[in-house]
């Protein structure tokens, strides 16, 4: 099997601008499955805030943020985040992503989303990862199944997408290991 030809990490302050313009290189194409986000999300202030957001969020154990990179040239292509983190007697969270649309249809975000399960898996100790996309979003649904997550059913009209209430397949991962 080849190496991989992305890596993730988390983000740094110093990110912020290259994060800036992947959003809005992509915001035609990340608000088709998204829900909308306000004009500032699209500047380098609002996303240096978000990393150092991330940075607390982290350390309070409520959300994990990644930048998806690519190996030949350290390029941040995508992003991957685990949120809704729940502890207790549920040890899980979602996990959500976006992927630069010329980078789509390579395995990039399969690869990054395996990347992420098994750091949450074997670092967080989750015991289950759920992810959720629109039934049109059929690309979002075949990265989680090519990463091992297997449908659960609808959630009818959960998600606010350009004023539409959306249904959403629901798809869910469970940590093997068990002794979470």
């Amino acid at each position: 099997m080849s190496e991989e030809p992305i890596y993730i990490r988390f983000p740094e302050e110093a990110d912020a601008e290259e994060l800036t313009d992947l959003y809005k290189r992509n915001r035609a194409f990340f608000e088709q499955f998204s829900p909308s986000v306000p004009d500032n999300y699209y500047t380098e202030e609002f996303q240096r805030q978000a990393i150092v957001k991330s940075k607390g969020d982290m350390a309070a154990d409520q959300r994990y943020s990644f930048l998806i990179c690519l190996k030949e040239d350290d390029r941040i292509i995508g992003t991957v985040g685990l949120s809704f983190v729940a502890r207790g007697s549920l040890q899980n969270c979602m996990i959500g992503y976006s992927l630069d649309q010329a980078y789509n249809g390579k395995g990039y975000t399969t690869a990054a989303v395996k990347q992420v399960v098994r750091y949450a898996f074997e670092e967080l100790k989750f015991h289950r990862i759920y992810g959720e996309a629109a039934p049109r979003n059929e690309g979002s649904i075949r990265v989680l199944e090519k990463a091992g997550f297997h449908k659960e059913g609808i959630a009818r009209s959960n998600v606010k997408i350009n004023g539409v209430w959306e249904d959403h397949q629901v798809l869910a991962i469970i940590n093997p290991s068990g002794d979470v």
